[in-house]
């Protein structure tokens, strides 16, 4: 067995890896395998594939009979051997299989050929051809494309992973980021260790963490960037790092004088990833580092692009994600730093943005006689995962003077910006194009837009700013002569007079907005003005009168498929269902709600939704207090993400339900449970709800423990109880304190509704 000798130090890892553990132990598996004979490393320049191969080789080069060193980058340099002596100079890496076949040790051969890119590919591929007759070599590899040699296994290694949005006000502001659930995050970890490294007295904090999440994501969670962002902790404090890296990462430099030149600035890093390039994938690369992550093959255009897996294969354009079958990618940074930087050198960013803006105004308008109807779902979905670059076309647009192709392509977001929960940037929007001192609009254009600044207030909580908004856009809408939008406008004005607590002035307003929309024949203005007319013969107690007109509402939304115009009405429908003391017919509207939110990727109207399907689980499935308080709590974290506030009695029940869920669970219970529901994304909190039982009628003659949520430990308790245990019994049975079982058994009277020990027992008895 040999003894690893000294690596040479532009090679040799420095410092411990951090999250690779999952990496290095496939490797060492497939290193370890007879059968194998090749395996290849493969990432973009920057991630890591040296230093992991390198420490795979640290901890089981012992296992081989030799190991061998060699930078397949610079053929003259001295390999590092296990137990050899230095390898000859060799002018390419082909010659290392005829050193190999010289030795003549017993075992295998493992050969660390490392940085098989651009001119070294040819030598690397002829050595490994070489090495192919001798069944004893192992060669572990690494390099940014595959070496495309027979037999080859990959390793693909990605960046480290980068914290997920963070639930904050009106556009998740990173405020609210948890340190302790950072530092588990391993780009955040490795960030935090290299820190230290260049200042002692860094440590991650509630004041800190947002920034730090924001430049792991800014720099994608690529190893090498983050390690050199760390380093500039020395020259600039965390809060500052975030704005000198955006737009432009290819500033950090600084790396190990003793490292590679492409290892010591994300600039020298972005030109070598490029070296080779032929001019259409440069052309193509330029033109793609205006889009912002997360666009489609089609909103950008490449479908017909055969240079777009030239650049997938090198690591320059990557995929982060996908959206019903459609592949979402990225230019990868720093590349996209130094292809804009390049684009703007040639004066072609002008024109890239100019296309990119044009692209994506012709998305959104295209998409909107589908929203209204049967491609809603697919359209809401793709608008969500382009919202980066429809907000970027849209300062485009506003930067090179378009005020009425700004204000279009913003109206044409009411829709999916309400779904998405945008609603503060969707006001601001409105508020800029139509404000004082903003562009001049024709009056029709600055009516629609006031009305939908009505719309957005509303749902922001705010029903007094949405009835003067509304107000506003018809006054601006009678000199125009749309009969239609001031129709809307009136049916939107209905809605927020209602929210404001006047339902005589929004059914006065209503009625005629509901009989000019049905004239005219919009239908989905027409069921939206019913439904919320249907509110307001609710709040005056004609409640026969209100479903008539829910159910019209209803029918004419499943007609055109207006998925979420139709959770809305069935919302109504569940309030009255109640009001009729029929819970079943309510779970069965919510649900059917629920789904159709959770089909479109809601987050406005969602929140507010899971919060009545809890206080109808309350009243019908004792037993699911849990789930109770995590749907409680997932609404609570969905609606802060949006910035909207509740009203007051709304937030009075739902206060009150976590006072109630409060008092009749444990405390850990209760707070394990709220953790959870805050950590639920919203399609994670739909099936969560809709996982829950359906209200049944029960047979049997009593409360089974469960219906009583009972937690296990109250069961024993309980059972303990009824074979006619004292306190002292069943603690040494259960080997618990004695005071711990008073309290157990005080919460089992309590929740079963029993005032002595014996009638804890007649309860326990009726169970079976």
């Amino acid at each position: 067995m040999s003894t690893m000798g000294t690596l040479p130090a532009a090679l040799g890892p420095v410092t411990e890896l951090v999250g690779r553990e999952l990496e290095a132990a496939m490797l060492r598996e497939r290193l370890r395998d007879p059968l194998v004979r090749l395996v290849t490393v493969t990432g973009r320049a920057g991630v890591g594939k040296s230093r992991l191969a390198l420490e795979v080789v640290r901890e089981i080069g012992g296992e081989f009979g030799r190991v061998e060193v060699r930078d397949a980058g610079a053929p003259d340099t001295p390999a590092a051997l296990a137990d050899l002596p230095a390898l000859p100079d060799q002018s390419a890496p082909a010659a290392v299989p005829a050193h190999v076949e010289r030795r003549q040790e017993a075992g295998r051969v493992l050969l660390l050929l490392d940085g098989c890119d651009h001119e070294a590919r040819p030598g690397a591929a002829g050595a490994l051809e070489a090495l192919s007759g001798d069944p004893r070599v192992v060669v572990l590899a690494t390099a940014v494309e595959p070496l495309g040699v027979y037999g080859e296994l990959l390793l693909p290694l990605n960046p480290l992973p980068v914290p997920g949005p963070v639930p904050g006000p009106a556009g998740g502001g990173s405020a609210a980021a948890d340190p302790h659930e950072l530092q588990e995050v391993a780009s955040v970890a490795l960030f935090v260790r290299r820190a230290r490294a260049a200042d002692p007295a860094f440590a991650l904090t509630a004041e800190n963490a947002g920034a730090v999440a924001e430049i792991c994501t800014l720099l994608d969670g690529l190893p090498l960037a983050v390690e050199l962002a760390a380093r500039r902790l020395r020259l600039l404090p965390p809060h500052l790092l975030p704005v000198r890296l955006r737009d432009r990462t290819t500033v950090l430099s600084g790396g190990p004088a003793n490292a590679p030149e492409r290892h010591r600035s994300l600039a020298a890093l972005a030109e070598w990833s490029c070296r080779g390039l032929d001019a259409p994938a440069r052309a193509l690369l330029g033109r793609l580092s205006v889009y912002e992550p997360g666009f489609g093959l089609s909103a950008a255009g490449l479908a017909a692009e055969p240079a777009v897996d030239t650049l997938m294969d090198r690591g320059l354009l990557v995929v982060v994600g996908e959206e019903r079958g459609e592949l979402r990618l990225a230019v990868s940074e720093p590349v996209r730093s130094a292809a804009r930087d390049a684009l703007a050198e040639a004066g072609g960013e002008d024109a890239a943005r100019d296309a990119h803006a044009e692209r994506y105004r012709t998305l959104v308008g295209s998409a909107q006689a589908g929203l209204r109807g049967t491609g809603q779902e697919h359209l809401l979905r793709e608008l969500a995962a382009e919202g980066a670059n429809v907000a970027a076309a849209l300062r485009r647009l506003r930067d090179r003077g378009d005020a009425e192709a700004a204000a279009a392509m913003v109206l044409g977001c009411r829709l999916p910006w309400l779904v998405q929960g945008r609603l503060r940037e969707g006001l601001e929007w409105c508020d800029e194009l139509d404000g004082e001192g903003g562009p001049a609009l024709p009056d029709a254009v600055r009516a629609r837009l006031a009305d939908l600044s009505g719309v957005f207030a509303l749902a922001l909580g705010d029903p007094q700013e949405a009835v003067r908004r509304h107000r506003h856009a018809l006054a601006l809408g009678k000199g125009v002569g749309d009969r239609r939008q001031n129709a809307l406008a009136s049916a939107h004005l209905g809605a927020a007079l209602l929210e404001a607590g006047d339902p005589p002035g929004a059914r006065a307003v209503l009625v005629t907005a509901l009989s000019a929309l049905e004239a005219m024949g919009v239908t989905g203005g027409a069921a939206g003005a019913a439904a919320s007319l249907a509110g307001v013969l609710r709040a005056e107690g004609d409640r026969r009168r209100a479903q008539e007109l829910l159910d019209r509402a209803v029918e004419a939304l499943r007609r055109s498929r207006d998925g979420r115009g139709l959770a809305g009405a069935l919302r109504r429908e569940a309030a009255l269902a109640l009001d009729g003391d029929e819970p079943a017919r309510a779970d069965r509207a919510l649900r059917e709600g629920l789904r159709l939110y959770g089909s479109v990727g809601e987050r406005t109207e969602l929140p507010g939704l899971l919060e009545e399907f809890s206080l109808l689980l309350m009243r019908t499935a004792p037993a699911q207090r849990p789930r109770t308080v995590r749907l409680l709590a997932a609404a609570d974290t969905l609606r802060a993400a949006t910035g909207a506030a509740v009203q007051d009695e709304w937030r009075s029940a739902a206060e009150r339900a976590r006072t109630d869920l409060g008092a009749r669970l444990d405390w850990t219970d209760f707070a394990s449970a709220w953790a959870e529901g805050v950590r639920m994304t919203a399609s994670e909190a739909v099936a969560e709800a809709l996982s829950a039982p359906a209200p049944t009628r029960r047979t049997s003659t009593g409360p089974a423990p469960e219906d009583q949520s009972l937690t296990p430990r109250q069961v024993q308790v309980a059972l303990l109880v009824s074979e006619g245990m004292t306190n002292r019994q069943i603690a040494a049975r259960l080997d618990i304190s004695e005071w711990t079982v008073v309290n157990h058994v005080r919460q089992v009277m309590r929740r079963l509704g029993c005032s002595s020990r014996v009638q804890v027992a007649g309860a326990v008895g009726r169970w079976a």
